[in-house]
């Protein structure tokens, strides 16, 4: 990643909480092995030389299990915790020397909170706790219950302004908590366990909600949650802690199916690959890729040399045109027609590399043919066979029974 790309940048971050943590040997304090030396000095580990790079507008999500340091390295990057050694870098500034004012004006303008507990005023209206980090801006009345309001739009409360946090229900509260974040336009939108509190139903709504939010608004947004599911149904990258280290960072095709050691191995081993697994990991370049214009009779040799039926047809510039037959090539040179014409079929199914598994598995059972892989101009990317989805959820099973 390079440095225009990244937002924020952490290195060798520690938290050691106790007594006379900056007296430690850090160099003997990197590997879980001197955890005795550490008690004896009253102190205990919750960050271990943790380095990371986070993309401007990208999902990241850090998990791992109670105890493993993913709170305390979010809380860290805003210093609601005092790092003890390391640096972290937030759109070029270093956030560990920033003075009390800077501090707060980095609070307020850089990077908000959600966290669990909502933190909502009771007393006061959505649209007031919307408004609220406005307020702490010193925005003028008017100016900030507008950008609030347009806030709670955004989130789907419009109609709710007026009422009060005790009438709405967790996953509506959680949504305000999201709003007055917004409202202050940060750079970066720190989520800490946001959907823990919430019932299952509740929970897999606002999550398909925070993803068609983190659509339309594109902001970085770093996410912490305990539950492997939903890291993986979130992150565009996931950082896996344990003992307050960093284990692996990847894709989530990649910490599934690459695990670093035993540990993510375990951690991941009950993650579904048909929710995982993308059409861009199994999609292959065809054994016979048609050009326009190649022509009919072209076509027809190619298609009866290599024993198929249909095959893709693509212009210069690799856009996807249709499938051209045996059937409909015949029948265009049998009319002595010296182009393809309207003998392609245009019905064609189509994905993105991004298309996971389970997504594949009705628009693979509804064609005739392969389904196309393309990207965001249409360009033909490769095909997958429907045999090719089965056949990739047969391998992650019998690598899981190894």
């Amino acid at each position: 990643m390079s440095e225009m790309d990244q937002i924020v940048s952490i290195k060798n971050l520690w938290k050691v909480f106790g007594q006379k943590p900056k007296d430690i040997s850090w160099e003997q304090m990197k590997t879980t092995k001197n955890d005795d030396k550490l008690k004896k000095s009253g102190c205990v580990a919750a960050l271990r030389d943790v380095s990371m790079d986070i993309g401007r507008g990208e999902f990241f999500v850090i998990m791992g299990l109670s105890g493993s340091g993913k709170s305390t390295l979010i809380r860290t990057l805003i210093r609601l915790i005092e790092p003890t050694k390391g640096s972290i870098t937030v759109s070029g500034s270093d956030v560990i020397k920033l003075d009390k004012q800077g501090l707060m004006e980095f609070r307020r303008h850089k990077a908000s909170m959600v966290f669990q507990n909502y933190a909502l005023l009771p007393h006061k209206t959505v649209l007031e706790n919307a408004a609220y980090g406005l307020k702490i801006q010193g925005m003028k009345e008017k100016d900030r219950l507008e950008k609030a309001q347009t806030a709670l739009e955004t989130v789907g409360l419009k109609g709710w302004e007026s009422y009060y946090p005790g009438n709405l229900s967790g996953g509506m509260q959680q949504r305000v908590g999201i709003a007055r974040a917004l409202a202050t336009d940060p750079e970066i939108l720190l989520m800490d366990e946001p959907f823990s509190g919430l019932d299952p139903l509740i929970r897999r709504q606002m999550q398909d909600e925070l993803v068609e939010l983190q659509d339309t608004v594109k902001k970085t947004i770093i996410f912490v949650t305990h539950d492997l599911h939903e890291a993986l149904k979130l992150g565009s990258r996931i950082a896996i802690m344990k003992g307050g280290s960093v284990v692996q960072i990847g894709t989530p095709e990649e910490v599934v199916t690459n695990p670093a050691d035993d540990y993510v191995k375990e951690f991941v081993k009950d993650a579904s690959p048909a929710k995982i697994i993308t059409a861009g990991l199994i999609m292959e370049e065809p054994d016979v890729l048609l050009y326009r214009w190649e022509g009919p009779k072209t076509a027809r040799h190619l298609l009866r040399s290599s024993k198929r039926e249909s095959a893709f047809v693509i212009s210069k510039k690799r856009e996807l045109l249709g499938i051209a037959t045996i059937n409909a090539l015949d029948k265009v040179l049998k009319e002595g027609g010296s182009e393809f014409g309207d003998s392609l079929d245009t019905d064609i199914a189509r994905c993105t590399i991004d298309t996971t598994l389970e997504e594949l598995f009705p628009v693979a059972t509804n064609t005739s043919y392969s389904v196309a892989v393309v990207d965001e101009k249409g360009r033909f990317l490769g095909e997958i066979r429907p045999r090719m989805i089965l056949d990739a959820m047969s391998q992650k099973e019998d690598e899981e029974d190894v």
